[in-house]
């Protein structure tokens, strides 16, 4: 990696003494917390050189105690590059980094600042002090902070671009060893036939043959990742990771010799192991670390599984603020506390675990082992991200307890294929039933355990796609019989959309799905999800089952819609990086309210990722880390018999106005219309427009 140089002269020293010295001359400020936002803004301008991010208090677990960074600056596969530490003007900064020694902060690559004077630690030994005053002294220092390597993060940034290159050759070649071993290997087809039968039995009816390749294939290069980071025997030890295997065992054959591919790989290997292992016994780090390779993964090798599945990891500083938000409701609520009999969480999309760990946690020591084995459920369809969760969920209660028990609470299922049999209830209200086994005994015992129990809490982040791009894509969406159906006789028959293909998001149905899947308990559900649904035509419906099925609803709108707004950037003012707005929403069932009430809070249109990240964690922390709904300013919404609840400032008038035409009066068949025209319609509709007009007749 090459030097770079922070120069005297860079504006951003500028910037950092005009800020330094309106906090503490003119407002005569002198604490941390209001002078340190000078130098934060200095390193956050700073870092570009090295496309370095800023986060701000982060908290990382030693043994023992906690400890929280003013500021931790991140690299690629969001691997921490630097530190750094504010201290007060009146303190002793010598003494001070005395103290934080003692209490572990990292000392690889730190700043401890005071405003007056800058320290530089490296590798444990102080290189380098300025006084802030001179800018030679703290351009030097800067310089020294960005160019420092951390060993063996350089060989990581290596391993990164060159995995991105050639993951989809590595990818293409695993698939063409398969693809022979298909043909000439009697043993492999008797397991892979048994293998995908159980894919269709417990994953999808309809799954190809393709899709089951791939899962070997995800296996293949990413065991030896798993075996190595989290130092378990996971792939004989995790229920599905062993049937995986015998598949794998009768795929070896002089056709492919797994450990001599794995060996050709060894560069790649190497380097991803040697910066995880980097990290030490920081957990937390190596959890980040995974959840990154992960989404690289699935980027570079599998793009339209990325796509269908709406890839995309989930900051933890949205899974504080939810995870928070769920503890507040079931304290406000229902006076009950996280983890205490009667509470059973359930994160119907679980990724690579991040809430079930946060949720974790949370509760408090008297609870855990009992929520952790009887009320804490997790689903995952995808391979890749089962076999991580696993690990991130049992390495965390290991490191709680303090002893090793699996996690009995993970299912490898589709969520939404549980809904195989629903029955109506008294109040016409829906429950579900499981049909059918579910991938191996030990698996569908952890199902049937799940499906058995009452849950309270849904939370998660559901996946976000509406459909596949291109149409030549062959990459939509799978149907769902029952949900499909649920949708149809709710969302969409109370919907006034001619075309309401937006219906059948994934989000919708989970949506639905949660909805059904609290019965006729009280409870909670926590997503965080593009939000189309708060106020496009289409979801009119959706949004009148919610206000009647949910007697409080939360929406925190988290914005960044490129699509609506063209000046914003999916890469910067969007949290997940995507196109589509996003947002928060916390629906509480609660029958003993007589009315329900909607309440809404959205952020700034400019707002960068880090500016709304940094919003979530300052609400996480206003009122300790078991609060964070009451802390924001919500304003209370009343949905109009429309069923839209952002209305614009001249909605009410615009109602009054004559229609241009209406379903109800072309539905008439006598009577005068209450519309201009009572007949129309939406005259020929190919849906090939494409290939019939044209500009010219060669086409």
């Amino acid at each position: 990696m090459s030097d770079v140089k922070i120069k005297a002269d860079d504006s951003a020293f500028d910037n950092y003494y005009a800020r330094l010295g309106a906090l503490k001359g003119n407002l005569k400020l002198k604490t941390e917390g209001s002078t340190r936002r000078a130098f934060s803004a200095l390193l956050e301008e700073t870092a570009k050189v090295r496309s370095w991010t800023l986060a701000e208090e982060v908290t990382r677990r030693r043994k023992n105690h906690r400890i929280r960074l003013d500021g931790v600056l991140y690299g690629k596969g969001n691997l921490p590059r630097g530190y750094w530490e504010a201290k007060d003007e009146g303190d002793d900064l010598s003494t001070e980094i005395i103290k934080k020694r003692a209490k572990e902060y990292p000392v690889g690559n730190i700043i401890f600042e005071d405003t007056t004077q800058a320290i530089l630690i490296q590798d444990g030994i102080e290189v380098a002090t300025a006084d802030v005053r001179d800018r030679d002294a703290l351009a030097y220092l800067l310089t020294r902070f960005f160019n420092h390597e951390m060993e063996p993060f350089e060989e990581f940034d290596k391993a990164v671009d060159w995995f991105a290159d050639v993951i989809p050759d590595i990818g293409g070649e695993l698939k063409q060893k398969i693809d022979d071993n298909h043909k000439s290997n009697p043993k492999f087809r008797t397991e892979f036939e048994d293998f995908m039968e159980l894919c269709r039995n417990s994953l999808n009816p309809n799954i190809s043959k393709e899709a089951v390749n791939e899962m070997l294939i995800q296996h293949l290069l990413t065991e030896r990742l798993i075996r190595n980071i989290f130092q378990r025997d996971f792939t004989r030890r995790n229920v599905i990771a062993n049937k995986v295997e015998d598949v794998i065992d009768a795929l070896t054959s002089p056709l492919f010799d797994r450990s001599d591919f794995q060996q050709s790989l060894d560069t790649f290997y190497d380097a991803i192991e040697g910066a995880a292992n980097s990290l030490a016994e920081n957990f937390q780090e190596k959890q980040e670390f995974i959840n990154t390779v992960y989404e690289q993964f699935f980027q570079g090798y599998s793009v339209k599984t990325a796509d269908t599945h709406g890839i995309v990891y989930t900051p933890q500083e949205i899974v504080d603020f939810m995870c928070a938000a769920v503890e507040e409701v079931l304290q406000d609520e229902f006076g009950k506390k996280l983890g205490e009999d009667g509470v059973a969480v359930l994160d119907p999309a679980t990724g690579t675990g991040n809430f079930i760990i946060n949720l974790l946690n949370r509760v408090h020591p008297r609870y855990r082992r009992q929520f952790y084995k009887n009320s804490l459920f997790a689903n995952e369809v995808m391979l890749m991200p089962y076999y991580i969760a696993s690990l991130n969920i049992e390495h965390e209660y290991y490191d709680l307890e303090g002893e090793y028990e699996p996690f009995e609470g993970l299912a490898f299922v589709d969520t939404l294929d549980l809904a195989k049999r629903v029955v109506d209830t008294a109040d016409g209200r829906m429950t579900q039933n499981l049909l059918g086994g579910m991938f191996t005994e030990k698996n569908s015992a952890r199902v049937q355990r799940q499906q058995n129990t009452d849950i309270t809490v849904i939370i998660g982040n559901p996946p976000y796609n509406i459909a596949q791009v291109n149409e030549n894509d062959n990459n939509k969406n799978r149907s769902y019989d029952v949900i499909d159906e649920r949708v149809r006789q709710t969302y969409g028959k109370d919907s006034t959309a001619t075309l309401n293909r937006a219906l059948y998001d994934p989000v919708v149905k989970f949506f639905r799905w949660a909805s059904d899947r609290l019965g006729d308990n009280d409870g909670v559900i926590c997503y965080v999800t593009n939000n189309s649904f708060v106020d496009l035509g289409s979801f009119d419906g959706m949004r009148k089952h919610l206000f009647q099925d949910f007697q409080r609803i939360y929406h925190l709108d988290l914005h960044g819609n490129v699509r609506r707004n063209s000046k914003l950037s999916g890469t910067t003012h969007n949290v997940f990086g995507i196109q589509t707005g996003v947002g928060i929403t916390v629906a509480i069932r609660k029958k003993s309210y007589q009315s329900s009430k909607l309440y809404y809070y959205r952020l700034g249109e400019y707002w960068t990722r880090q500016d709304k990240l940094s919003f979530l964690r300052k609400h996480v922390e206003k009122a300790g880390r078991h609060n964070s709904l009451n802390t924001v300013e919500w304003e209370e919404l009343e949905p109009n018999s429309k069923h839209t609840w952002l209305l614009s400032e001249f909605a009410n008038e615009f109602e009054d106005y004559l229609p241009i035409g209406s379903k109800e009066d072309k539905r008439a068949s006598r009577g005068e219309a209450e519309s201009i025209f009572k007949l129309y319609g939406a005259g020929a509709l190919t849906a090939r427009d494409d290939w019939v007009l044209a500009f010219t007749q060669e086409i």
